[in-house]
């Protein structure tokens, strides 16, 4: 089973939850689609759109509960990522945990992909 990762706040994940549904973020909703990343994109994706920003959770979510409305598509580099055409039902969120800034302004994955 493999894990796709979508970073959110914790005011968007609070909104998710009262509805059941995330439909996405600004940049989600302007682009029509959910962003995700793998594992192995998640920390430059963290780093390239959310450097010290805190507040923050990283959900995981298995993609195969997706269907056929999760896409991978060449984005960033000619790297394939996985994009959601359909509001992500929070029920299928594997967990959703905080995601700590490090005194360098990075985000700590090491509690996470330890």
């Amino acid at each position: 089973m493999a894990l796709i990762y979508k970073i959110v706040t914790t005011q968007e994940w609070a909104a998710a939850l009262a509805t059941e549904l995330f439909v996405g973020s600004a940049v989600d909703l302007t682009d029509g689609f959910i962003h995700f990343s793998t594992q192995a994109q998640v920390e430059d994706t963290a780093a390239r759109h959310f450097a010290g920003k805190e507040g923050l959770l990283l959900v995981g979510v298995e993609e195969e509960n997706l269907g056929p409305a999760l896409v991978y598509e060449v984005s960033r580099g000619g790297a394939l990522f996985p994009h959601l055409y359909a509001p992500l039902s929070t029920a299928l969120a594997r967990f959703a945990l905080p995601l700590p800034l490090r005194a360098d302004g990075a985000h700590d994955f090491s509690g996470i992909f330890a």
